[in-house]
């Protein structure tokens, strides 16, 4: 699994049980990288209404998404997946949180970083890590 998550500047993910953020430019870019075959919970899907022949809404989708295949974690824990690849998308600002990206990436390399400009907001930075 390619693991996709969208961090603040301290690794939250959401606050209050829901997403700290979202941006339809980001979609764009993740439905653009995934090929068209995306993996996700209902939660995320609700982000994605408009690409749902380019989705995949599964409730055990961390468990069912195969080698290789593009799978985005809003609102889950993350720490007990296996992910060959992690691409993080970061909001490069400080919101409340209650949920964390909880993979160490000491363990990973930084493979590439690209930042670009977003809808809502005006600096998003995509890091791909490898180990």
């Amino acid at each position: 699994m390619i693991l996709i998550c969208c961090v603040d500047d301290r690794m939250g993910m959401t606050f209050n049980h829901r997403r700290q953020s979202q941006d339809r430019l980001l979609r764009q870019r993740v439905l653009e990288l995934s090929g068209g075959s995306l993996w996700m919970n209902k939660y995320t899907a609700r982000q994605f209404a408009d690409a749902e022949d380019k989705t995949i809404v599964d409730p055990d989708f961390t468990q069912n998404c195969p080698k290789g295949a593009y799978c985005f974690v809003e609102d889950l824990p993350v720490f007990d997946l296996k992910p060959e690849r992690i691409i993080l998308y970061r909001w490069n600002r400080t919101y409340p949180a209650d949920t964390y990206f909880d993979i160490p990436l000491q363990e990973w390399r930084l493979l590439s970083t690209f930042d670009f400009p977003g809808y809502s907001h005006s600096h998003i930075t995509e890091e791909v890590y490898i180990r």
